[in-house]
């Protein structure tokens, strides 16, 4: 009989409807029926594409001895982490206090009020790996609930203390102004700890740190060789196959050991929609063909894989298919020769990767070169172009073969946040790649975004099979408003720009702390212990840094003071942070680049008979402007549109350009060649 996730729409949640345990959704039911009946609660938090959270379903939640236990004991409550960051955060830093480490699936036990008292992460079904068994847990802390209920709550009421301080933190800057250095002491440091044996930041596991690398084509794009050659080493390691599918395109999420080789095989939309716009980025500043290739690829990756049929992005594919990870992606050296069905492919082929017979991981093949395409090319004396066109035929023979395996499961819901971060990298792909359709699928889903989630004043997270819920975070209404001004400067549709100041709106109404900065949460919820405040740059930007970016790019375009005060003030609160530890602030320290850097504001006014956007515009777009805010409208300008185009008349009914920069106007242009150099001086 299904429990009380049946009614739920998250994938994760409806793969535990049918366990034995009795689970309920967080919400009012649950904690009510554990305070009447002064049970604790046991909370366990994960996400579809988890690998350890099936082991722990299987072994576990699966098993009726167990769900005995807990359903006797305990009133148990799954989240799933993608819909909930606020309690994923609030959760995962009491566990990290208790045991000093976190991760997923994340176990905790709490007191009706919500308040934490024992936790985990993976707990087996018998005492192994040096850990007690999950059972033994159970039966221990039900008893210590009986018989020493003050103790733990005692302890409880300290727990979320202890968590209160963290989660309230708040920078302290020794400055009163923003300070320029601090980008530079913080490139210096993320260059000097950088891996130049195996690429990256760290031991293993080696995440790929997309938001570290955005920030250091920042500083190379001012003229830093250091920063570049950094991104230049570590773009070039991860593309060489093993995190990056080579096969199908896409990044997987992590690497297990430190040569890239062996991925944790889930694929992540978030991890994708970063990855390829930071290869877009590296394409733009190198003109290295390899970065658009990838970049490229992801980006159809997505589109193939990852789209739903209106307009939204998936959320994740699976490590696993038929009960093994990364069975879905890994070859026999048989399967390569039957997909090549021909020697002469097989041998291409062999040439590229270096095959071993035996395999490279558990008798099995993952694909990865040993050098740079460029030195591959050379090496078989074909031409790039000669080698690209044949790479991409043999990849394509074994994606065929490759789809007719058991597919991993797809997470089908659609997130606001890591939407905003997809949109993103699609409206910069369709203008750099000359891909239209990358644009179309951008607006496409905007709109999806704002007609499905976004009802009256009430912005939702998540969407799957028409149904929208949850109440957005922070970093949900503050990514949307960076890609709806991404997409306003590549289409100049105004409605993307009012959109963007009303999301803009609701996040000082509903987030902000008087003490500074932002909270994760909306004031009026409240269904938590506390409420968390995130600061730190974990896999994807912090709700926090978002929000400051936003501010940034919106009061740019819209002149609102009120509101860059608003994100200096923040930004000055944590650079002193920032420079110390790069690696973990690292969309911050995008965010003090913009805040510091000279911010250049175009404003291009056309006559109403011409062609909006025409191509010397898009020219300049295909550049890479990281301090430049464009906005263009014909003549007159709507109302509702960006404050940089009111009061620019036309020139003798020719496009007319107004160019702005340190705050300070220069001579309105309609001269083309004129235009064109200003432009060009700009980059």
């Amino acid at each position: 009989m299904p429990n009380h996730l049946i009614q739920e729409t998250s994938p994760y949640l409806l793969q535990h409807a049918n366990n034995p345990v009795d689970w309920f959704p967080w919400g009012y039911e649950a904690l009510q029926k554990a305070r009447s009946e002064n049970k604790p609660v046991f909370l366990s938090i994960g996400y579809a594409a988890c690998h350890w959270c099936h082991v722990m379903e299987h072994e576990s939640f699966e098993n009726t001895a167990t769900a005995e236990i807990l359903n006797r004991f305990f009133v148990s409550i799954k989240v799933d982490r993608e819909e909930r960051p606020d309690l994923d955060m609030l959760y995962m830093l009491a566990v990290q206090n208790m045991t000093g480490q976190g991760g997923w699936p994340l176990n905790i036990f709490l007191t009706p009020e919500g308040q934490p008292f024992y936790g985990g992460t993976y707990f087996p079904p018998v005492q192994r790996y040096g850990m007690p068994a999950f059972p033994d847990i159970l039966n221990t802390l039900a008893k210590m609930w009986r018989e020493e209920n003050k103790k733990i709550l005692d302890t409880a009421a300290q727990r979320i203390d202890q968590v209160a301080n963290e989660a309230y933190w708040v920078g302290k800057s020794k400055s009163a102004s923003l300070e320029p250095d601090r980008l530079q002491t913080a490139a210096d440091k993320l260059v000097a700890d950088y891996d130049w044996t195996n690429g990256g930041w760290g031991q293993a596991p080696k995440f790929p740190a997309p938001m570290a690398i955005e920030f250091l084509l920042t500083q190379a794009a001012r003229g830093q060789p250091d920063a570049l050659k950094t991104v230049d080493h570590a773009l070039e390691t991860m593309q060489r196959g093993g995190l990056y599918d080579v096969v199908g395109g896409g990044f997987h999420r992590y690497s297990t050991d430190g040569d890239w080789l062996v991925p944790h095989f889930e694929k992540m939309l978030s991890d994708n929609a970063q990855l390829a716009l930071v290869y877009l980025h590296a394409f733009q500043i190198t003109g290295k063909t390899c970065y658009r290739q990838t970049a490229e690829e992801t980006l159809d990756f997505i589109l193939r894989e990852l789209m739903d049929p209106n307009g939204g992005f998936y959320s994740s594919l699976d490590a696993d298919s038929e009960g093994e990870e990364g069975k879905f992606y890994l070859w026999t050296i048989d399967e390569l020769r039957q997909a090549l069905e021909s020697e002469p492919g097989f041998e291409f082929l062999n040439s590229i990767y270096d095959i071993d017979s035996k395999g490279n991981f558990e008798g099995k093949i993952i694909l990865q070169r040993n050098i740079g395409k460029e030195s591959l090319s050379l090496k078989l004396g074909m031409s790039n172009s000669q080698f690209d066109l044949k790479l991409k035929t043999v990849h394509h023979k074994l994606l065929q073969y490759r789809e007719a395996r058991v597919r991993p499961l797809t997470d089908s819901k659609v997130l606001v946040f890591w939407n905003a971060l997809a949109m993103q990298s699609f409206i910069e792909g369709g203008r750099l790649l000359d891909r239209p359709d990358f644009l179309a699928v951008a607006q496409r889903n905007a709109d999806f975004l704002l007609t499905n989630l976004f009802e009256g004043d009430n912005l939702f997270r998540s969407w799957r099979n028409g149904t929208a819920k949850h109440n957005a975070t922070l970093e949900d209404y503050a990514s949307l408003i960076t890609a709806l001004l991404v997409l306003y400067q590549s289409d100049f549709n105004v409605r993307w720009y009012s959109a963007a100041q009303k999301l803009t709106s609701k996040i000082i109404d509903l987030f902000r702390d008087p003490a500074g900065g932002f909270y994760l949460t909306r004031h009026d919820q409240t269904d938590l212990a506390i409420r968390p405040k995130d600061l730190q740059d974990n896999a994807t930007p912090c709700g926090n840094s978002l929000a400051v970016y936003a501010l940034l790019l919106i009061s740019s375009l819209s002149g609102n003071g009120s509101w860059y005060s608003l994100a200096e003030e923040s930004l000055i609160q944590v650079q002193d942070t920032l420079a110390r530890y790069p690696y973990s602030f690292s969309y911050w320290l995008k965010a003090l680049d913009f805040a510091i850097r000279p911010i250049s504001q175009v404003a291009v006014i056309y006559p109403k008979q011409s062609t909006l956007n025409n191509e010397l515009i898009i020219q300049f777009q295909q550049r890479f402007h990281p301090h430049t805010i464009l906005a263009a409208s014909f003549y007159p300008p709507v109302e509702e549109g960006p404050e940089i185009l009111k009061d620019r008349p036309l020139l003798e009914n020719l496009m007319t350009v107004y160019i702005c920069h340190r705050f300070v106007c220069k001579q309105p242009l309609n001269d083309f060649d004129q235009i064109k150099a200003a432009l060009n001086n700009l980059s």
